[in-house]
């Protein structure tokens, strides 16, 4: 395993310069799931909910969460992102929904904690817009899916 990048040689927490770094595309994949009763998953679907449309709320916010990772996550630098996409899917239980979000750029740094941001904060948007019905669920496998580009090349999960 490397050494941790956001520690100095005395172990001090630091931002890591990526000044020299080549700036290349870049690309990460990230998903989440929202586990809920299948009347919750319902009432969304058939756009029952009394507070609109829940799928296109918790896009907008995965995108928007994307665009500021840097302000919740110290350390992480300001990215000059390309595209961001998150998509939202009736699970084929009946009770879940899966997020899948991908985030791209060209850049010095890669875009793994905006593509992670992004499917975290659109699962609690819709745990926000859905709570008053359906208290009891849950945001599971919040996970880094794939990830392209710079110095340490090509990963997917599972290889």
């Amino acid at each position: 395993m490397s050494q941790l990048t956001h520690l100095d040689d005395k172990g001090e927490a630091r931002m890591v310069d990526v000044t020299d770094k080549a700036v290349t595309e870049r690309e990460a994949r990230a998903e989440a799931t929202i586990r809920m009763a299948p009347e919750t998953l319902r009432m969304i679907i058939e756009g029952e909910h009394p507070k609109g449309d829940v799928f296109a709320t918790a896009r907008i916010a995965g995108i928007m969460a994307a665009k500021k990772t840097h302000e919740l996550i110290p350390l992480c630098h300001s990215l000059n992102l390309t595209s961001v996409k998150v998509e939202l899917a009736p699970g084929d239980d009946g009770a879940s929904v899966h997020i899948l979000t991908r985030c791209k750029l060209s850049g010095q740094t890669g875009v793994e904690m905006e593509a992670l941001t992004a499917a975290s904060v659109a699962a609690l948007t819709l745990y926000d817009m859905c709570k008053a019905v359906d208290r009891g669920m849950t945001v599971d496998g919040v996970r880094l899916l794939e990830k392209k580009g710079g110095r340490s090349g090509h990963w997917v999960v599972g290889s």
